[in-house]
């Protein structure tokens, strides 16, 4: 299972999206950036604007105190912190260059 991430304009089109498995859903909630990233509509976010700030505190959390959470990283080797870095800076720059994207999530 994963979560897809997808910003599209107001007209439908995709500007971005990106996959990344549900195997790290601990480590994000461990940084708190689970509802986030993976329930964004359930705490207010609809455009990437809104994203940014609570993504840059929970990328810095993740970054500052990695052994903490690598001790998150799944025992299937399915995922890893180092993907989850990865995946939130890219998210966090593509909605920072795309501020009124809407943001649309599958789970």
């Amino acid at each position: 299972m994963s979560l897809d991430v997808y910003l599209e304009d107001e007209d439908g089109n995709e500007l971005y999206s990106r996959n990344i498995t549900h195997n790290l859903n601990k480590m994000a909630d461990a940084a708190g950036i689970y509802k986030v990233l993976w329930r964004p509509e359930e705490i207010g976010i609809k455009y990437a604007s809104q994203i940014i700030e609570p993504l840059t505190e929970g990328l810095t959390k993740l970054v500052i105190n990695k052994q903490e959470f690598e001790q998150y990283n799944p025992k299937n080797g399915w995922g890893d912190y180092e993907g989850l870095i990865m995946f939130c800076a890219d998210y966090l720059q593509v909605c920072k260059d795309n501020p009124n994207a809407l943001i649309r999530i599958c789970r």
